[in-house]
């Protein structure tokens, strides 16, 4: 039983490194991810700022950070498809501006999430 806890805690600590490990590349290769951070941090301190309940401020924080999630899985789908293949392809193409839509389409819905907020609390 102490062996297996002490496995399951390595294999968390092995993929807490492996998952820093690619936020870090990503940071350091998407010059996208620093703008994202940046805007979540502006948008992270209004939400502690502004008379938010806890839950709408949870949501808005995680829709924040879901944006980061989309932006490590676009950079993922651009590694996969540029080490497939170097060459021009429609396919590669479009998969690659499937994960730009992904990003796009989901700072669009944490800035509706937050057009709702500011909203209600204007009117």
């Amino acid at each position: 039983m102490q062996r297996t806890i002490i496995t399951q805690l390595v294999r968390i600590r092995q993929r807490a490194i492996w998952s820093w490990a690619g936020f870090v590349h990503v940071y350091r290769t998407e010059g996208s991810l620093s703008q994202w951070l940046a805007a979540n941090a502006v948008f992270a301190l209004l939400a502690f700022v502004l008379p938010l309940d806890g839950a709408t401020r949870g949501m808005l924080l995680m829709g924040g950070i879901m944006v980061l999630a989309a932006e490590c899985v676009n950079t993922a789908i651009e590694r996969v498809v540029d080490d497939i293949s170097p060459e021009i392809r429609d396919r590669a193409r479009q998969a690659k501006d499937c994960g730009s839509a992904a990003v796009a389409v989901s700072g669009i819905a944490v800035g509706v999430a937050w057009v709702c907020v500011i909203g209600g609390l204007i009117f």
